[in-house]
């Protein structure tokens, strides 16, 4: 994007008017009650309201809400309603117009989706841990008052998101982060699957813009050979399917750049390695509800009839759908060249509830779904933790996303009811699950008739009862027997109740031991304490002087060359000149380098957003040690390669070397001198070369 040119106000008049009635031409084209008079006030009143103001990137203000329309209508499929609001949500927040304003010109609906996105406006998570905790607090809230509050609000963030080139740089890292670590994983657990997408994408544009653009120039240069062995895998599927009469269409799809990257780094494979790179999706058309599932299967037949289908990686979410509302059919069968390609088996139904999650429920709205009574279960889950809420904002957010990120599991009571948990769940979540009272009084579990202890996880299929006693009581290290955010919150809970009583009656044995001249001991730091001490906070304060404030809004450079760097680098991921890294300004104005992606590096773009510098490297001399680890099949003379590919070929100094060998295969382990994460990449891509080599990845 480039930075916004000036025009008349005549031609900037007609701009914004243009951009309005694409709004209004999406609305016309969609299937709800034509309320354009309501739209169209909405509209002269926002555009009046924002009058003479303008975004950073120098574009009148207006557009901003109108954008944020025109995905609520386009992307989101949300009606009249949702548009007023998405045209208002700025009003009240930047402006002199009041709620009640809102309401005498819109009604009460409209201004209590205004007011829900006014209480979250400026970010979910503010400089100050305790702001953070508050706005996301108040952001739940809405969301179980009024869905539409986080649908809009997913749509605003996304506008952001796509127009963050504006921004500064340590902005840019900051809303990235806030992105990553709360946005996508909410728009995941709501199925907004093609937001979720796009936010990971954006995020990780701005926060590893080479990584980014090295994955996408590969996608692009491996574009017309993916297209070839997709047509060829589908091709005698597309003729079952005419003979058979179905109506359809057929799309292939790419793994996105942020989970390419993912897998790369977490499973440290190669981009060549990445097997599930290919999919496909076939979506049919279907008029009955109830042969939707039969519809599924007898499309799963055709993949099956011609292909070698993956034993493994068969789900099933027609029969049990995901906790977001997902339903669909997943088979894996190999395609041409030895390529696994995903499968992806959706009615024109499940594909609009796939791709808009709950949100598609405007549009199917026939009386209580199976995903409604989810969704509900879920956001009576979120309301009990707000009930309960962390003293600790960074507890608190780490509980809630263990709501949001994780997958799901199905259990069994004795009784046969099905229950769903997220995946990693224990006994002691199951026990909480249930009801609280059997949580904090859970002994054990039997599962499939064997006894098992607090701490054993679930699995899906698994059937469960759990055993109770009157006299058990939650303990410490229950917190780490369980996984849940309704299990950690109702155990945290119940400890600090028993803190309170315990600190209660210290108290009356201090007042009657006041007359007495024997000192008491200082009573030890509270569990309180600990939980709310900054967990960021220098560690060196004095050690060494406070140096002079860093100047936030311009880029740092980094000097690892000098006698004394100009920077302190993070045990937690230990960056070396080259990584993709940020600077956090601790206390003593230091900045304390992290690689961009590690995970304290996410926490602290989330919660301390005003702390974080943009940074450079400068001239980068020095030597720093690096370990790299490789695998590979064994055989007589591969050490002496590796050595000399790296000596010889390559002129670097070995600093330690491990290598064992068991059956077939090798693993070493190798720590070398190096200048930057350039060389580092260079030598595994020179010992990946060597035969039988098969893996070769910085590990530290």
């Amino acid at each position: 994007m480039t930075e916004y040119l000036p025009q008349s106000p005549q031609d900037e008049d007609r701009m914004v008017d243009s951009a309005f009635r694409e709004v209004l031409q999406a609305y016309l084209a969609s299937n709800h009650r034509k309320k354009v008079e309501i739209i169209e006030r909405a509209y002269r009143f926002a555009k009046e309201a924002h009058k003479g103001v303008r975004r950073r990137s120098g574009e009148p203000y207006i557009l901003h809400p109108i954008a944020v329309a025109k995905i609520v209508i386009s992307e989101l499929g949300l009606g009249s309603t949702s548009i007023c609001a998405a045209l208002l949500h700025d009003v009240v927040e930047d402006t002199e117009y009041t709620r009640e304003d809102i309401e005498a010109v819109f009604g009460a609906k409209i201004a209590d989706i205004v007011e829900g996105l006014t209480k979250i406006s400026g970010g979910i998570l503010g400089a100050q841990s305790s702001v953070q905790a508050e706005n996301f607090r108040k952001l739940l809230l809405s969301m179980s008052a009024d869905i539409r509050v986080i649908l809009i609000k997913m749509a605003d963030r996304l506008h952001n998101m796509r127009t963050l080139w504006s921004m500064r740089p340590e902005k840019q890292y900051k809303i990235a982060g806030e992105t990553l670590y709360v946005y996508a994983p909410l728009a995941h657990r709501l199925g907004l699957f093609k937001i979720k997408m796009e936010l990971e994408d954006l995020a990780f544009k701005y926060e590893h813009p080479q990584k980014y653009a090295w994955i996408m120039e590969r996608l692009k240069e491996t574009s017309d050979k993916r297209e070839k062995i997709v047509e060829e895998f589908v091709r005698p599927v597309r003729e079952k399917l005419d003979a058979a009469g179905f109506k359809y269409e057929i799309k292939a799809r790419v793994k996105s750049a942020y989970s390419i990257f993912n897998k790369m780094e977490t499973k440290k494979v190669p981009f060549e390695e990445i097997y599930d790179l290919y999919a496909v999706r076939v979506i049919f058309e279907n008029d009955d509800d109830a042969m939707e599932k039969i519809k599924c299967w007898q499309i799963y037949t055709f993949f099956t009839d011609g292909h070698v289908v993956h034993p493994d990686r068969l789900r099933d979410w027609t029969s049990i759908p995901k906790a977001n509302g997902y339903r669909a059919l997943h088979l894996t069968a190999m395609g041409p060249e030895g390529k696994w390609i995903e499968v992806q088996i959706r009615s024109r139904k499940m594909d609009d509830i796939a791709e808009l999650g709950y949100a598609a429920h405007w549009k199917y709205k026939t009386g209580v779904h199976e995903e409604e009574t989810e969704l509900d279960s879920w956001m009576n889950t979120i309301k009990d933790i707000l009930a309960n809420p962390e003293p600790n904002a960074i507890d608190f957010l780490e509980t809630i996303k263990l709501n949001l990120l994780s997958s799901e599991i199905y259990v069994f009571t004795p009784k046969g009811d099905l229950m769903t948990l997220p995946a990693g769940s224990t006994v002691l979540d199951l026990a909480f699950a249930i009801h609280s009272e059997v949580g904090l009084h859970c002994m054990a579990g039997k599962i499939n008739h064997k006894l098992v202890p607090l701490a054993h996880v679930l699995e899906s299929g698994d059937q469960a009862e759990i055993i109770t006693s009157a006299s058990q009581t939650p303990k410490q290290e229950w917190l780490q027997a369980c996984h849940t955010a309704r299990a950690q919150n109702k155990i945290r809970g119940a400890l600090r109740k028993a803190m309170r009583q315990q600190q209660a009656e210290g108290q009356a044995e201090n007042a009657a031991k006041a007359a007495s001249p024997a000192a008491e001991p200082a009573p030890k730091r509270s569990l309180m304490q600990k939980l709310l001490r900054n967990p960021f906070s220098s560690k060196r304060r004095n050690e060494e002087p406070t140096r002079e404030p860093v100047d936030r809004s311009k880029v740092f450079i980094l000097h690892p060359d000098a006698r004394h760097p100009n920077y302190r680098t993070d045990s937690c991921c230990s960056p070396i000149p080259g990584d993709d890294v940020l600077g956090f300004v601790d206390d003593d104005e230091n900045v304390v380098l992290h690689k961009v992606h590690c995970d304290k590096a996410m926490m602290l773009k989330t919660t301390f957003g005003s702390r974080l510098v943009a940074t450079a490297w400068g001239e980068t001399p020095e030597k720093f040690l690096v370990s790299i680890s490789i695998d590979g099949l064994d055989r007589q003379g591969i050490l002496e390669e590796i050595t000399n590919t790296i000596s010889q070929k390559l002129g670097m100094n070995i600093r330690g070397l491990s290598i064992e060998a068991q059956d077939e295969v090798f693993h070493c382990d190798l720590t070398l001198q190096v200048d930057s994460a350039e060389t580092v990449e260079t030598v595994c891509d020179a010992l990946k070369k060597i035969k039988d080599v098969k893996f070769a990845q910085r590990t530290s």
